[in-house]
């Protein structure tokens, strides 16, 4: 009898979403493509992030009051206006204005959200739904999860509050791939890692930067980037200098309703490429989980249920 983890990976391979059609994008993905430019100023970049993480509120503010909350100038907004391919501020004004009503269902208004607890749970279920609506079409997913399997070494990194996240996916992943390297420390201990990692034949690191970012993390990958090593990056942020430093960026967001940030989306997205990592090799995939099950049971790793 295969094991509900090896059942798992049998039954619930991911397939691609490219057939699928009319399906809602999420407005954080729908932003992302808008401020899609390469040549984005440090200021403008500010701003685009900024409507981003406030798109409900920050589509009905005055260029006057854009400016002010993000700290630059109004002829700054103008030419950010500009620079993402509309006439003026008053064009994007409308383009976000219908982004932010699309993200509105008419719900229930802020005083019958409940207690702070509950609504530290609705801020999740609203960044699941727009996970959901960005993994419609899976086809990146799959690729990535492609590109890890045949990474070997595979190099997990997460710094600080991230690694939480680096060790749940670094420790589902060993049961799946050949060699796995976890890197929770920065610094020399870090780029030693990463260098090896290199030099032991691996293709690709998968970074982990929550909030508050760590200036280490942005120069692990900057060292990794330098070393021949792509980067894959789960964050919150879908624009900024760590997404520069990634080739591929899949942000997420975080809950933030409390005193320390909650994941529930990243941790799905870790699931996510972690199946699609099985999806990739199969046959290796059932063959150490099999192995793992013998292990497990002869040396009674876990309680039976």
């Amino acid at each position: 009898m295969p094991s509900p983890q090896q059942a798992r990976a049998q039954a619930s391979a991911i397939t691609s979403g490219k057939a699928v059609r009319n399906t809602e994008v999420s407005p954080t993905s729908q932003l992302r493509t808008l401020f899609d430019r390469p040549r984005l100023s440090p200021g403008q970049r500010r701003i685009a992030q900024y409507l981003i993480e406030h798109i409900t509120e920050a589509a009905f503010l005055s260029i006057t009051d854009l400016a002010e909350r993000v700290g630059v100038s109004q002829p700054s907004v103008t030419r950010f206006a500009s620079a993402v391919g509309f006439s003026g501020y008053p064009a994007l004004r409308e383009k976000l204005q219908a982004i932010a009503l699309g993200t509105l269902p008419g719900g229930p208004a802020e005083e019958h959200r409940g207690n702070e607890l509950q609504a530290a749970v609705d801020v999740e279920l609203e960044n699941l739904e727009n996970l959901r609506r960005d993994l419609a079409d899976a086809d990146r997913v799959i690729e990535i999860g492609r590109t890890l399997s045949a990474s070997a070494p595979l190099t997990v990194l997460g710094l600080r509050i991230s690694v939480s996240l680096a060790e749940y996916f670094a420790y589902a992943a060993r049961r799946i791939h050949p060699d796995v390297r976890l890197v929770t420390r920065g610094g020399s201990v870090a780029y030693d890692a990463l260098l090896q990692s290199r030099e032991a034949g691996g293709t690709w690191v998968l970074a982990f930067s929550m909030p508050r970012h760590a200036q280490e993390t942005l120069t692990a990958m900057r060292v990794a980037r330098g070393a021949g090593l792509k980067v894959a990056l789960i964050t919150d942020l879908a624009l900024g200098p760590l997404a520069d430093e990634a080739d591929v960026t899949f942000a997420t967001g975080t809950g933030s309703r409390l005193v320390f940030d909650s994941y529930a989306a990243p941790g799905v997205m870790c699931a996510a490429l972690l199946q699609a990592m099985t999806d990739a090799d199969p046959e290796r995939t059932q063959a150490r989980l099999e192995e793992y099950e013998q292990v497990a049971d002869r040396h009674q790793f876990f309680l039976r249920d």
